[in-house]
Order: C-alpha cells, then sequence, then structure tokens
C-alpha cells in the first residue's frame, strides 16, 4: 500500500498545475492574502492561532525580495487592524539571501522593526541545509536588536543538537519540526525512529534550558511523547505550543485544542503554491491516496 500510495505522489506531481491544485488546496488557503486572512478568522473563532506564510522561496532578484517584503509588511498591517491572532513566516532566500546577504538581512530586519511596532512576532523559517548557516547567523544579528523572532529547527538534521545547545544560552525561541527539504544521509538521519529519538532529545534540551518552544509536529507518537515531558515537568503554559501545518491531521489539532493547550496553525497561501503542495504530498502520501479514493469513488 505504500509503494502505491507514493506511486500515486509521483504520478500527481507529474501531472499539469490545474489537476496537481485539486490535490494542493488541502494544504493551502488560497492564492491571495484575503483567502489567509479568512482562514485565520476561521481558526481563530475556534481559539486556534496562525502563522501567515507567503509561499515562495529562492527568488532571484533583489526587485523580487522588496515585493515580498512589501507583501509581508502589509500582512501586520492587516493582522493589527483585524486583530487576528496571528504571526508571520518569512524564507531568508525569499528575503534575496542568495542574491545578498547584507541585502536580506536589511530586508529582514525591516520586517522585524514593524513586527515588533505592533508587539507581533516573526518566524525565520529553515530551508534546505545550503541556507542553515547563513539563516543561523542572521537570527543571532537580529536577536541583538530584537526580542520578537524566532527560529525553526530541524530534528532530521545531525548538527540540529549542537544548534540548539549553542542557541540556548541567548534565550531562542524555536518551532521544532522534523524536516521536510531531501538531504544526504551524511548529514540527515534518514530512519523514522532516528528522528523521532533526535527529535525528543532536542525537545527535552529545550525545554529543560528554559526556552520557549513550538512543538511542530503531525507524528501523533511525538505529540503524546511532548505531552508527557510536559506534564512530568510541571511544564507553564506561557514556555510552548503545539504546531501544525494547514489541512494535516485536523483531528489531533482539535484533540490539542480541545485538551486546553495553545495550537498554532501554518497558514500558507500565494501563487508560488505548486512546490510547496508536492513537498507536503510527499511528505504525506496518504492524503494523495486519500483524495484519489474520493475522485474516483473507490472503498
Amino acid at each position: 500500500m505504500e509503494i502505491l500510495k507514493k506511486g500515486i505522489v509521483k504520478l500527481v506531481a507529474a501531472m499539469p498545475e490545474p489537476v496537481v491544485f485539486i490535490f494542493a488546496k488541502k494544504y493551502i488557503a488560497g492564492n491571495k492574502l484575503e483567502d489567509a486572512m479568512r482562514v485565520t478568522e476561521e481558526l481563530n473563532s475556534k481559539g486556534i492561532y496562525t502563522t501567515i506564510d507567503v509561499l515562495g522561496e529562492g527568488i532571484v532578484s533583489k526587485e523580487e525580495a522588496i515585493e515580498s517584503q512589501k507583501q509581508i509588511l502589509e500582512i501586520f498591517d492587516i493582522i493589527e487592524e483585524r486583530k487576528l491572532k496571528s504571526n508571520v513566516s518569512i524564507k531568508p532566500t525569499q528575503m534575496g539571501l542568495m542574491i545578498d546577504k547584507e541585502f536580506a538581512y536589511k530586508l529582514i530586519s525591516e520586517i522585524a522593526e514593524k513586527a515588533s511596532s505592533y508587539n507581533n512576532f516573526v518566524r525565520i523559517d529553515m530551508e534546505d541545509s545550503s541556507t542553515t548557516d547563513a539563516t543561523i547567523e542572521i537570527y543571532k544579528r537580529l536577536h541583538q536588536k530584537y526580542d520578537n523572532i524566532g527560529i525553526v529547527i530541524q530534528a532530521y538534521l545531525k548538527r540540529s543538537f549542537d544548534d540548539v545547545a549553542a542557541l540556548n544560552p541567548l534565550g531562542t525561541n524555536y518551532r521544532l519540526c522534523k524536516g521536510i527539504y531531501v538531504e544526504p544521509k551524511e548529514i540527515a538521519f534518514k530512519d523514522r525512529d532516528e528522528i523521532r529519538e533526535n527529535y525528543l532529545k532536542i525537545l527535552t534540551k529545550i525545554i529543560d534550558d528554559g526556552n520557549y518552544i513550538g512543538i511542530a509536529t503531525h507524528d501523533e507518537y511525538l505529540i503524546n511523547k511532548a505531552y508527557e515531558i510536559i506534564k512530568e515537568r510541571n511544564l507553564s503554559k506561557d514556555k510552548f505550543e503545539f504546531q501544525m501545518l494547514y489541512g494535516v491531521t485536523e483531528n489531533l489539532r482539535d484533540k490539542i485544542n480541545s485538551d486546553g493547550y495553545k495550537i498554532r496553525i501554518y497558514v500558507p497561501f500565494g501563487e508560488q503554491w505548486y512546490p510547496y503542495s508536492v513537498r507536503r504530498l510527499q511528505e504525506n502520501p496518504h492524503i494523495a491516496w486519500y483524495i484519489t479514493k474520493s475522485i474516483f469513488s473507490l472503498k
């Protein structure tokens, strides 16, 4: 069955974009900013927080980066205007990291300044391993000026525990996820149990060192383990939250919410939905299988 599911993902990825969108729309709010705001309002009405994510990475010109920044600054204005329970995530390559590091730093710094003026928060996403060092460097520089920024750590990278050990003394705010980019086995764990073990090792280190943690996973095993750690340490609710992606495991999302824990959903939107959606399908091939069954009324 797993081979069949993965085969469906490969087939979907080879299809024309309008067909792929049938699968993709489960994972994205839509193409427009207003779509993300609508979804955020719906989730907020259930007591669920969001992070709005403008899709797009690896831009190739400073002009594109400036346009991306303008859109993100606008998002903060709208969040404030509508009093939404939401912050924003950004990708360094979306801000021109691969073109000019100083240019990217300047754009991200201006975003952090705007967020700070609204007492809001910016999450700096982690991308593939070619950008890890530069992303951490930018975070460290920004942290010297702003306390409303956080970073993402990917548990499948073998370096991540050491990165956390170095960042914890700064009082870093984390989003801890498994990781989704395809990386060589020399630098990344491939076995599911190894990734889980490293995730929990990093999670425990972050908590024990007193840092804020966004526990970002759809893995019920890891969620249950996180519950155990939280209860064992009698961890205050202002020291953590759970995070998930839009369109994935809503049943677990609702359970966490009903259990009284803060839950935040990443709400992606934008014209650059295609590469994001293919990665989501590769990560969760059972979704493609589920939708295929629905389309063809398979039992």
